[in-house]
């Protein structure tokens, strides 16, 4: 089968962008890794639709969440990853107040339920707005603002229970 023109440059433009926000998502560089893959399988094949349009971003970050959200093979969400794994510290003191405050970061979204954290991630990270933000995950406005104040609830009484 012959490939789309442009995906290949549309896909490398985006790729790492994508694989963060996958990241972000799962909390698992492997879920994220299959996420993205099965994410261009869908743009791919409807690519000559949405290649010509200007929204093209906006379909991939559906995709790529209504994806996420509708995984059927689950991971059991109550697992806090507790260690760096070879992806997060490139060096031993490269970064590594970066690289703290990043697994930091990941262990507290994990506590989080998908839709909240798709919203958070949404809306914190790719710094979409509310009305962005519920068009991309196809509910209202006042579910985005619920579905956010009840993940912020849910990280501040976290960060107040965690040791320093």
């Amino acid at each position: 089968m012959d490939e789309p023109v442009g995906f290949r440059e549309f896909v490398a433009e985006r790729i790492d962008r994508l694989t963060r926000v996958a990241f972000l998502l799962t909390g698992d560089h492997h879920l994220a890794e299959d996420l993205v893959q099965a994410t261009l399988i869908r743009v791919w094949r409807k690519w000559k639709q949405a290649s010509g349009s200007r929204f093209a971003d906006a379909y991939l970050n559906r995709i790529l969440v209504t994806t996420y959200l509708s995984w059927r093979r689950r991971r059991w969400w109550g697992e806090i990853p507790t260690s760096f794994d070879d992806h997060d510290v490139a060096g031993v003191t490269d970064g590594l107040e970066q690289a703290l405050a990043a697994d930091d970061f990941r262990r507290r979204l994990a506590v989080l339920p998908r839709h909240q954290r798709a919203v958070v991630v949404l809306r914190y990270y790719l710094d979409l707005s509310e009305r962005e933000t519920a068009e991309l995950l196809g509910c209202t406005v006042g579910t985005v603002k619920s579905q956010n104040h009840k993940a912020l609830a849910r990280l501040r009484s976290h960060i107040s229970r965690v040791p320093e």
